[in-house]
Order: C-alpha cells, then structure tokens, then sequence
C-alpha cells in the first residue's frame, strides 16, 4: 500500500510539473522567448581592418557555441581584405621593380650617351 501511495504522489507531482511547464504559471505565464545575441562590435564597415580590431572581435556563444553566421561573415569580410592587400601590395612591388629598372636603365643610356662626365668625376 505504501507503494501505491508513493506512486500516486510522484505521478501527480509529474503531472503538476509538465502542466506548470506547458502552460506557465502565475500571470505572467510562460517566459518570453530570449531574443538570441548577435556581434556587437562588429568589423568596421567604413574603413579597413586593423590588428586592434581582429584582437577586440569577441563571438557571441549560441546553444552549439559561436553563431556560425557572425563567424563566417567575419572570416569572409578579413578574406576578402587580406586579398586585396595582397593584391596591392603586389601592384606596388610590380611598379617599384619596374621604376628600379626604368632607373637603371635610364642611367646606363646617360653613361653611355656621356662618357666624358664619367672621366671628370674620376
């Protein structure tokens, strides 16, 4: 009998719980759903990416850790910059090794054309 008793009290303090659980209790009823976290300082849209702003970037965690959205957007935005530095870069060493020969050239054609300045400054 005490059995019994002891089943009946746990089936009806289940029942109480998934009922409180279902349909909220108190006047307020059930909480409100949260709304999720989203990157709040997120990479700046009007100027390029620096060092300082790689190392403040702080991910929101989700229910499977890191937005995967916010994550992909960041990764995607510091790709794309760090290919057109990339790019950049490798224009300016092209320019720079061409005005270097353009240079070398332009003062071989000098001694070339002027051999007696070359005898006067020796």
């Amino acid at each position: 009998m005490v059995m019994f008793l002891f089943l009946v009290v746990a089936l009806a303090v289940v029942v109480a719980a998934v009922t409180l659980a279902v349909i909220g209790g108190g006047e307020n009823g059930p909480l409100p759903e949260a709304a999720p976290e989203r990157l709040q300082d997120s990479l700046p849209p009007d100027r390029p990416v620096n060092r300082a702003d790689v190392d403040s970037l702080r991910f929101p965690l989700a229910a499977r850790g890191y937005r995967m959205a916010d994550v992909d957007d960041a990764l995607n935005r510091l790709g794309a910059e760090l290919a057109e530095r990339d790019a950049r870069i490798a224009d300016l060493e092209s320019a720079l090794a061409g005005a270097r020969a353009a240079r070398v050239s332009m003062e071989k054609q000098e001694r070339d054309d002027h051999p007696w300045q070359q005898e006067d400054h020796q």
